[in-house]
């Protein structure tokens, strides 16, 4: 059985019982914020609106939750010693995923997984990662 069979259909992602409403889910509050650059978009309308403000404030809270479990990032605790990198080599991208080095490396070539090339070795962001990793779980 694929992830996908697992979606919500779009149409039963919208509530609401005086107005439409849409369902999202940290995982994609955390894509949007990433990819979308809501954090920015937050800061550039804040005070205009005060059901945006607080529509994207649940987006962001949404998204900062996710990740604390996703990325295994703490929400409060004594500072670790070392900061583990938030950059993954495809050989460390590929253990976390249970797939081969050359599977990660199609899946960057397919444009499916999100990496910069730094000195000619792709690096993976450890949330792209995570993203990546929901969306195409068995």
């Amino acid at each position: 059985m694929t992830r996908d069979s697992f979606v919500i259909p779009p149409e039963h992602l919208i509530l609401g019982r005086s107005g439409p409403e849409v369902r999202i889910s940290g995982r994609v509050a955390a894509f949007l914020e990433r990819h979308a650059n809501l954090a920015q978009f937050r800061r550039d309308i804040r005070g205009r609106d005060r059901e945006l403000d607080a529509a994207l404030t649940a987006l962001g809270f949404a998204a900062a939750e996710w990740r604390s479990t996703a990325t295994g990032t703490r929400r409060a605790g004594p500072p670790e010693p070392e900061t583990p990198s938030k950059w993954l080599s495809t050989t460390q991208a590929a253990t976390q995923l249970h797939i081969t080095d050359r599977a990660v490396r199609k899946a960057i070539d397919e444009e499916r997984l999100a990496a910069t090339k730094t000195d000619g070795r792709w690096r993976i962001n450890a949330e792209d990662l995570a993203h990546y990793r929901e969306g195409h779980a068995a």
